[in-house]
Order: structure tokens, then sequence, then C-alpha cells
């Protein structure tokens, strides 16, 4: 079955950087789109990135440009979310998600992605 295992989460101090990782198995077909949501308490989930493996392109939020970039291995089972500059406002549970559509899935909730991992903490706190 498909299976999407997340690592790298934990605690870091305002200005800190920290890589999330996100290990992708049991996909029959290739995915076209894989990325990062994340959920803050008390907030909606929202989308952070994506990568586009169709046209090797990448979405990110208003919130978090300049500061995360996305990244994928030359196997295309593993991404990674390289996030710099990590601010408060940043502590949430992030989730890693794939789907054979397009990363314009990454600009709503995300309901309509099929797949998604457990789930790992950041939090950004001195």
């Amino acid at each position: 079955q498909v299976q999407l295992v997340e690592s790298g989460g934990g605690l870091v101090q305002p200005g800190g950087s920290l890589r999330l990782s996100c290990a992708a198995s049991g996909f029959t077909v290739p995915w076209t789109a894989i990325g990062w949501f994340r959920q803050a308490p008390g907030k909606e989930r929202e989308g952070v990135s994506c990568h586009s493996s169709q046209d090797n392109s990448t979405y990110y939020s208003n919130s978090v440009k300049g500061r995360f970039t996305i990244s994928r291995d030359n196997a295309q089972n593993t991404v990674y979310l390289q996030m710099n500059n990590l601010k408060p406002e940043d502590t949430a549970d992030y989730y890693c998600a794939a789907d054979l559509g397009l990363c314009v899935l990454w600009s709503g909730h995300g309901r309509e992605i099929d797949y998604w991992g457990q789930g790992t903490q950041v939090s950004v706190s001195s």
C-alpha cells in the first residue's frame, strides 16, 4: 500500500533551520505532485509547498517564499523541505502529501489530495 513517511521535525529557536524529509513507497504509478501542508492549533490547514514532476515547477505559499525550498532526490521517491529563518508563526504540524494531479491542489485546503503522511511537529520557540 502507499505510504508517506516523514521525519526531521523538532524544536528550533527563531532564525534557525530544519530540513523535513518525506519518503514515498507503494506507488504503482508515479506521482505528479508532491509537497507539504501544515496546520497550527486553532487554524485551518494550508498548503506550504509543492513540486510538480510534469514540468519541474514549484509552488510556495506567500508566508514562506524566500525562506523555504522544496527539492527531491534523483529516484523521485523522497522529497525535502529546507526551512530557513524560521519564525514562531511557523509552529505547526507538517504533513507530506502526494497526488496524481497538479500543484494547484496546494492552493486550498487539500481535501482533494489522496495520499498523506502521518505528520511531524515543528516548534519554533526560544
